[in-house]
């Protein structure tokens, strides 16, 4: 779903980096991914091992690839009304353009879960952060933590994922692709321009519809 795979923490918090100081309103986040319970055919050292996540004020571009650039990137960018999910695959590429206020598609073993925001603090990267706890219907045995900090400032940054109630940026969560977890945990917060273009849409992709995005995501799964 977007985006995928799923991860066992590759670095402990206490090696994660903060190079640039708080309050951040433009810079990258760079996350290592771990992929549990992942029974697809395409092997484990194909699938994207980082994430990045570079960011100014209210633009987010999300992006997980790895070899020959195969993966998903979301992009957001208000100003110009740009709210996009890539996803391609060797030589395949293709985008679908949401609306305002539009979940990304790919995230649809995330339908129905419950958020419950903690009173648990901690430190990641250098930033001070709050914790939630997840469960979904059926599954209420289970729960999975995530963490987010308010020290970065991004204006509503999970408004196309998952967690948009959440008001803060994450720095560990997870997200379900078909029975496998991703699992995204912030490895170093860097403070850097981020050109304007880097938030402009993409060239080379195949314009198609949200369940045509989706039936090629779920693709990758089968081959």
């Amino acid at each position: 779903m977007l985006l995928l795979g799923i991860f066992i923490l590759a670095l402990s918090l206490g090696s994660c980096k903060e190079k640039g100081g708080k309050d951040l309103e433009e810079g990258e986040i760079h996350f290592t991914i771990n992929y549990i319970g992942y029974d697809g055919v395409v092997p484990l050292e194909m699938l994207p091992k980082n994430a990045i996540v570079s960011f100014k004020k209210d633009k987010v571009l999300f992006e997980m690839t790895g070899i020959g650039k195969s993966g998903v990137i979301n992009l957001s960018n208000p100003e110009k009304g740009i709210y996009d999910t890539y996803y391609s695959l060797f030589t395949s590429r293709y985008y679908y353009t949401a609306v305002a206020g539009e979940i990304f598609p790919g995230f649809e073993a995330m339908e129905g879960m419950v958020v419950k925001k903690t009173d648990n603090t901690s430190v990641l990267c250098g930033f001070n952060c709050k914790s939630a706890e997840v469960t979904f219907p059926g599954k209420s045995d289970r729960v999975h933590e995530i963490w987010y900090t308010d020290e970065i400032n991004v204006e509503n940054p999970n408004a196309f994922n998952p967690f948009h109630e959440i008001n803060g940026v994450l720095m560990s969560f997870f997200f379900f692709l078909g029975p496998s977890e991703l699992q995204f945990e912030a490895e170093t917060v860097y403070k850097k321009e981020i050109p304007d273009e880097t938030f402009d849409r993409r060239d080379k992709y195949r314009r198609v519809s949200k369940e045509d995005i989706i039936d090629e995501m779920n693709k990758m799964k089968s081959l």
